[in-house]
């Protein structure tokens, strides 16, 4: 069965994917660091802090979260791993997306061309229903879809 909720498209579009959740804050710099210091294919994240997410590939996936952390380095990660492929394909968020997410989202969409889609304020309900795995889909009017 599946359950639609209803957010607000920060970058928007049309996308399917897997789900990658994540209940804690997700810390940009921190779940990037081994990845952006070296040449990899994927991004393994390397927050020993995020026990939920430590060692699982951001690759591609939708990453499902309440916020990030961090600080003001996040918007270079973003466009860091942009430009090397190994980006998550999509950023929802159950809260609204903070301004550094945002930034770092934007310039990674406008000064390397690559879009992470972003969606906020989906609700804690989301994150509750949402498992990894999951397939999502996305679309442009802030739907998003737990199949």
């Amino acid at each position: 069965m599946s359950r639609s909720f209803k957010g607000k498209p920060i970058l928007p579009g049309n996308l399917e994917g897997e789900a990658l959740v994540t209940h804690v804050g997700f810390n940009t710099y921190a779940s990037f660091y081994t990845s952006i210091h070296a040449q990899v294919e994927a991004a393994q994240c390397a927050d020993s802090g995020n026990q939920e997410l430590h060692g699982k590939n951001l690759t591609d996936k939708i990453i499902c979260l309440p916020q990030t952390i961090g600080s003001t380095s996040a918007g270079a990660v973003w466009q860091r791993v942009a430009q090397m492929g190994v980006a998550p394909k999509a950023m929802l968020f159950s809260q609204q997306i903070d301004s550094l997410a945002a930034a770092g989202l934007v310039v990674a969409d406008v000064w390397v061309g690559k879009r992470i889609y972003a969606v906020d304020q989906l609700g804690d309900e989301f994150l509750e229903s949402v498992k990894d795995g999951d397939r999502i889909v996305i679309r442009e009017d802030g739907t998003v879809t737990i199949r």
